[in-house]
């Protein structure tokens, strides 16, 4: 078995009198390309954002290849996650190229090869020197997707990452995502409310309900009618979907 890259010890937390995570325990082997489902407000955002220091739990811990995120300061942890999210978050008065290497100048590294992460992410090296405003959404998102591999991060967590785009942009976007990580042999979270994206990009799904993980299991167990209620409510709706369109041809 694949050592891990991650592990979540007895994660919780509250805002207020509200549980958004509670006791959540889970390993992720390391190449692993695991999908978080669940409804909105399961906490799934909220368990992602521990991982990397954004949120911190009120209780339990986050081991990254053994070792404790909380032993050193958060910027350099956050070196070694890749964290997309789904506004973006490119700098608009800088260009590509600078947003991409933003990292390594605020550490006072060396500048990354821009031309070689635009390459990594299907991007044109022509584009170093434009706005962020001259691009496309999906173009935006890979120069994003590029900036969170600058410092060579290995685990690359995606915060509905694709919601802001459209379908055609999103599938081939999810498409891409799915290759690069094979490509790196990256490990791979991503935060999706699309039941249908997470069995197709997949090799893990894990289900949210009321901040606990209430189904572990692959997409074709998932397919096979596993994971129980909630699991099952989620893949009822690309399932009709799959049926509405199927009978639109009969």
């Amino acid at each position: 078995m694949p050592a891990e890259s991650l592990r979540l010890d007895h994660i919780a937390k509250r805002f207020g009198d509200t549980p958004a995570v509670d006791d959540v325990t889970l390993g992720i082997a390391k190449g692993s390309f695991v999908a978080l489902v669940g409804a909105s407000g399961s906490g799934k955002s909220t368990l992602l954002q521990t991982i990397n220091r954004l949120i911190t739990p009120d209780t339990g811990r986050v081991l990254i290849d053994g070792v404790d995120v909380t032993t050193g300061p958060a910027h350099l942890v956050r070196r070694r996650i890749g964290y997309v999210f789904q506004g973006i978050g490119l700098f608009p008065h800088m260009t590509v190229a600078e947003n991409i290497a933003i990292g390594a100048r605020i550490a006072g590294q060396p500048i990354p090869d821009v031309a070689a992460l635009l390459d990594l992410v299907r991007l044109p090296g022509a584009i170093a020197d434009r706005m962020p405003d001259a691009l496309s959404g999906g173009q935006r998102q890979r120069v994003a997707i590029a900036r969170a591999l600058a410092p060579g991060a290995r685990l690359l967590l995606l915060d509905e990452a694709f919601g802001a785009l459209d379908p055609v942009t999103r599938d081939a976007l999810g498409r891409e995502i799915r290759d690069l990580h094979d490509r790196l042999g990256l490990t791979t979270i991503l935060v999706t409310h699309d039941m249908a994206e997470a069995l197709l990009l997949a090799t893990r799904v894990l289900v949210m309900r009321a901040g606990r993980i209430v189904a572990d299991e692959t997409p074709a167990a998932l397919l096979a009618g596993e994971g129980g209620e909630a699991a099952q409510a989620l893949v009822a709706v690309p399932r009709d979907q799959a049926r509405r369109l199927a009978d639109l041809r009969a």
